[in-house]
């Protein structure tokens, strides 16, 4: 399996849903990183279940690192975070052993692993996983925060409700800082989470959309063609559990546009290049134009839900039916949220590293 993402600065991750403990190994970063560990809990906090909206499982994700920290800085070897499962009901998955549920990456996965793979929770499949993401994220986050570089993301709709588009970047950045839900318009919030309810009383689910800008990342960073910014978080984005589309500034809404309205047309204030539009969500060519970053990421609709689904068995390879057991997120678009954040840190340590230099990244 390829666990490992990142050239200069990677992030590796590990374990199963059910197993003993998962993780993350975050290798290539800067030494003298203060490693802020509040903000480590806070983010994991951010990530966690939230009463009756998302699973019944409670983990306490307290965060263990065992390595490549100093008395509270980097030391510039390998960063092991390990976060220990201690709310597991396997018992819930028996069935699943040669049961494939619609939605979820189990069939692929017996046609991969012939049987040998954990299936309890989801195994190595789960989104459990993005937990240690988000630990090896916030220091990432710590990261970009000394170079004056901000991550923001909301929850742009969910079950068919739109929150608002960014408009003062900074200032949204800063509100949605502390949200577990994290949307610009308060009015919309009760509205999704009753979206929420309604599909999870009907044994069903919903998905939603997440958009993400970033602020102060420097013009010049990306490269053309193979590597180029977009396509380093795109594939990155779409490691997160449940992702099926990111898109890019106007994205798709961009092909129904003239080169007249889709251009950003260049100005300079202050003796910096602005534009009064990011239609091309501040990357052309493949590179950073000093414009803020902003991508939208899809998430679908959690596959486990409660009705009675059509399936096959794997074994005799027949059909069969499958109504689930145990205990599922009726969303995970409000949990998805820091795990985007988490993962754009990421990259762009990894992409800064490359255009300056690891030791860059220490302010």
């Amino acid at each position: 399996m390829k666990n490992t993402f990142g050239s200069s600065v990677s992030v590796t991750v590990f374990g199963e849903s059910h197993g003993a403990a998962i993780g993350a190994v975050l290798d290539g970063m800067a030494p003298g990183i203060a490693v802020d560990e509040d903000l480590i809990r806070h983010q994991m906090k951010l990530r966690q279940s939230i009463g009756a909206l998302s699973t019944a499982r409670r983990e306490a994700d307290e965060v263990r690192i065992v390595s490549g920290v100093f008395e509270g800085r980097t030391t510039g070897t390998p960063i092991t975070f390990i976060i220990e499962n201690q709310d597991t009901r396997s018992i819930d998955y028996g069935e699943l052993a040669y049961k494939a549920r619609p939605g979820h990456a189990d069939f692929s996965a017996q046609m991969k692993y012939h049987g040998f793979q954990d299936f309890r929770g989801g195994g190595h499949f789960s989104g459990r996983i993005t937990a240690g993401v988000v630990a090896a994220g916030a220091v990432a986050i710590s990261a970009l925060h000394g170079k004056g570089i901000r991550i923001g993301t909301h929850i742009l709709s969910c079950g068919g409700i739109y929150d608002r588009p960014f408009g003062d970047i900074n200032d949204d950045i800063e509100k949605l800082g502390d949200m577990e839900f994290a949307v610009l318009d308060s009015a919309k919030a009760e509205a999704m989470q009753a979206a929420i309810t309604a599909a999870k009383e009907d044994g069903d689910s919903v998905g939603g959309r997440l958009e993400t800008v970033v602020t102060g990342l420097p013009a010049g960073v990306g490269e053309p063609w193979f590597d180029s910014l977009e396509s380093v978080l795109a594939h990155a984005l779409f490691g997160i559990p449940a992702v099926k589309g990111v898109e890019f500034g106007a994205g798709f809404a961009a092909a129904d546009m003239l080169g007249s309205q889709c251009n950003d047309c260049f100005g300079i204030a202050d003796g910096a290049p602005v534009s009064a539009t990011n239609n091309n969500g501040g990357i052309l060519g493949g590179i950073s134009t000093g414009l803020p970053v902003l991508f939208r990421t899809a998430i679908k609709p959690t596959p486990s839900i409660y009705k009675e689904q059509q399936t096959i068995d794997m074994n005799t390879m027949e059909n069969t039916t499958l109504q689930i057991k145990g205990r599922h997120d009726p969303a995970i678009v409000h949990r998805a949220r820091v795990v985007a954040d988490s993962i754009t840190a990421l990259v762009l340590c990894d992409q800064l590293a490359l255009r300056f230099g690891t030791d860059w990244l220490k302010a």
